[in-house]
C-alpha cells in the first residue's frame, strides 16, 4: 500500500516528527539530557566522569569536551551543542563545559515559556535582545587595565591561566600554571598574535608525581639513540626522511656471478658505496644523523666508525617538529647535506626518567621555537588529564595574547549579569511586543545556573549563596563571586580568580 503525503517521499523505517511535543519539546530535551551529564564536572569541585568509547578505551575526566566527543552523541539537536562545545575548546581551550550547561539551562527555561504559551519566534526575539545587552554589561565588566598586558611577564600570565587549570586539577594549579607559563613564554614569537599552540608538546612519563614535572626548551623523543653514542653538545643534525639505509633499486636485476673472487668484490662495493655515504654526512660537519624510517645495520655500523649519534624517528609529525626545534631540512635520500641544509642543537642526550630512556634535544640559545612540558605522574588516566589541564592553558595563553581583558570569575559576572537582565526585562516594555520580557528574563535567570552548580558541586547550599550574592551585587559590590574553600561570599579580586573576557 502506497503511503500518502510525506510518508510517499521518503523510504521505509523513517521517522517524521513535527509540532510542537513531538518536535520542538523533544529536541529541547535531548539538549537538557546532556547538559545534565556534563553539569556535575563544572567547576573546579567538579566529578569526574568515567566514559568508555567505541574502541573500549577508558577516559577518566572531568573535560566536557573530552566526555561529549567520546559519548558519539547521535540525536541532531544534541549534536550542535557537542559542536559548539568542540568549537569553543579549540577556540579558547575553556569554557567548553559552560557553553554545554548553560545552553542547557536556555533550553530548559524554553521549555517553561513554551508551556506558558509563548510562541518559538517570540522567545527567539527576547534571547536575542538579551545576548545584545549581556555583551553590553560584560564590556563594563572588564577589569580595568587588563587590556594592556605583557604576555612574557609570568606573573600576569599565570593570573589570567589560573581559573581554567584549576577547572581541571583543582589543588595542582599552583604547580601547573608556572610549568606551563614559563613554556608559553619561552616560544612567544616577537608578535604574540602568532603564537602557534602546537609549539608547546606535552611528553608524558609514567613514574613519579607532579612535582617533578620540569620544562625542557627543545623537544623530548621517547625513544632511545640507535648506537652506543648517547650524548653529543653543540652539534650540527642532518634529518633523512627516507630512512638510513641502501635503497633497493627500481628494477630487478640479476647478477651472474662466475667466481668466489667476484661475490667478494660484489659484497665489497656495496660496502664501500654505503661508507662513502656515510662519511659524505660526515665530512659536511653533521654529528647527528636523525632517520625517518629504518637504521640498517651496515650504514649504523659506519655511523658509528665516524663518530655519528644516530637517532630514530617513526612519527613524521615529530619528525616536522624536530626540524622545527633545530632548524634543519629533511632530505628524502642519504646524500650529502647542502650547509643550509643542517640543523643545529646545543646538546642531544639520551636519560633515562623513571626507568623511561628518553632523547633530550636541547636549543637554548638558537631560534627556542619549540618547548615540550614533562609531565610525570603514576598512572596513564592521570597524565592523560594533566595533559588535557596543560592544553587548557595553553590554548589560554594564546587567547590573551590576541585579547587580555579579564573579568571576575567565581561566579561574580554570572550573578551580576542575571541581576542586571532582570531588571532589564522590566523597562522592555514596548507597545507592540510585551512578551519579550518573559525571555529577557528568564535568560537572566539561566545565569543563576553558574553559582547553582558551583555550589552543588562543592556541597554548599544553593539559594543561601545566591540569595547572599545578590545581596551584595545590589549593594553594589561587582566582584563579589563564590569562596569555595570557605564556603562563603568574597571578592573575585583577593581571590585572585579572573576569566578571560574572550572565554564568555
Amino acid at each position: 500500500m502506497v503511503g500518502y503525503g510525506i510518508q510517499s517521499m521518503l523510504k521505509d523505517g523513517h521517522k517524521h516528527l513535527s509540532g510542537l511535543d513531538e518536535a520542538v519539546l523533544k529536541n529541547i530535551g535531548a539538549g537538557r539530557e546532556l547538559s545534565a551529564i556534563t553539569r556535575t564536572s563544572l567547576g573546579p569541585n567538579g566529578m569526574n566522569k568515567m566514559v568508555i568509547n567505541h574502541l573500549d578505551k577508558l577516559f577518566i575526566t572531568n573535560d566536557a569536551a573530552t566526555i561529549v566527543n567520546e559519548l558519539d552523541v547521535q540525536h541532531p539537536a544534541a549534536k550542535l551543542l557537542v559542536l559548539a562545545a568542540r568549537a569553543q575548546q579549540e577556540e579558547i581551550g575553556d569554557g567548553a563545559n559552560l557553553t554545554i550547561s548553560f545552553a542547557g539551562e536556555l533550553l530548559e527555561k524554553a521549555e517553561e515559556l513554551i508551556r506558558m504559551g509563548l510562541h518559538p519566534s517570540e522567545i527567539i526575539i527576547g534571547y536575542t535582545k538579551a545576548i545584545n545587552k549581556t555583551l553590553e554589561i560584560l564590556d563594563d565588566l572588564v577589569e580595568k587595565g587588563s587590556e594592556n598586558m605583557d604576555v612574557r611577564n609570568k606573573e600576569e600570565v599565570v593570573l589570567r591561566m589560573k581559573s581554567a587549570v584549576a577547572s581541571k586539577q583543582f589543588g595542582q594549579e599552583d604547580v601547573l600554571c608556572p610549568l606551563v607559563a614559563d613554556a608559553c613564554i619561552q616560544v612567544c614569537p616577537k608578535n604574540p598574535a602568532n603564537f602557534n599552540v602546537d609549539n608547546v608538546r606535552v611528553a608524558k612519563l609514567v613514574g613519579g608525581g607532579l612535582h617533578n614535572s620540569s620544562v625542557v626548551r627543545g623537544m623530548v623523543l621517547k625513544n632511545d639513540a640507535v648506537g652506543s653514542i648517547k650524548k653529543v653538545e653543540k652539534v650540527k643534525v642532518a634529518v633523512f626522511a627516507g630512512g638510513v639505509d641502501t635503497s633497493a633499486t627500481e628494477t630487478k636485476g640479476t647478477v651472474l656471478i662466475h667466481s668466489a673472487e667476484q661475490l667478494e668484490n660484489y659484497a665489497k662495493t656495496e660496502e664501500a658505496k654505503v661508507e662513502e655515504l656515510i662519511k659524505s654526512v660526515a665530512d659536511s660537519g653533521a654529528k647527528v644523523i636523525v632517520s625517518g624510517a629504518a637504521v640498517g645495520d651496515m650504514a649504523l655500523h659506519f655511523c658509528e666508525r665516524y663518530k655519528l649519534m644516530v637517532l630514530k624517528v617513526s612519527s613524521k609529525f615529530e619528525l616536522r617538529r624536530f626540524c622545527r626545534t633545530t632548524g634543519a631540512i629533511a632530505l628524502l635520500k642519504l646524500s650529502r647535506p647542502n650547509v643550509d641544509e643542517l640543523g643545529y642543537a646545543d646538546s642531544v642526550s639520551v636519560e633515562e626518567i623513571g626507568g623511561a630512556r628518553v632523547t633530550v634535544v636541547k636549543n637554548e640559545e638558537g631560534g627556542n621555537s619549540v618547548a615540550t612540558v614533562v609531565l610525570r605522574g603514576s598512572t596513564d588516566s592521570i597524565l592523560d588529564d594533566l595533559e588535557r589541564a596543560v592544553d587548557d592553558g595553553v590554548n589560554t595563553y594564546k587567547s590573551m595574547c590576541r585579547d587580555s581583558r579579564i573579568i571576575p570569575g567565581a561566579a561574580a559576572t554570572e550573578i551580576e549579569l542575571a541581576k542586571r537582565l532582570k531588571e532589564f526585562s522590566l523597562k522592555e516594555t514596548g507597545q507592540l511586543c510585551r512578551l519579550d520580557q518573559y525571555a529577557i528574563a528568564k535568560f537572566g535567570e539561566s545565569f543563576e545556573m553558574v553559582p547553582r552548580t558551583l555550589s552543588e558541586n562543592a556541597g554548599l547550599g544553593a539559594m543561601e549563596i545566591i540569595s547572599s550574592l545578590y545581596a551584595e551585587h545590589a549593594a553594589g559590590n561587582v566582584k563579589v563571586g563564590i569562596d569555595l574553600e570557605k564556603g562563603a561570599c568574597e571578592d573575585a579580586s583577593i581571590m585572585k580568580i579572573w576569566d578571560l573576557y574572550v572565554t564568555k
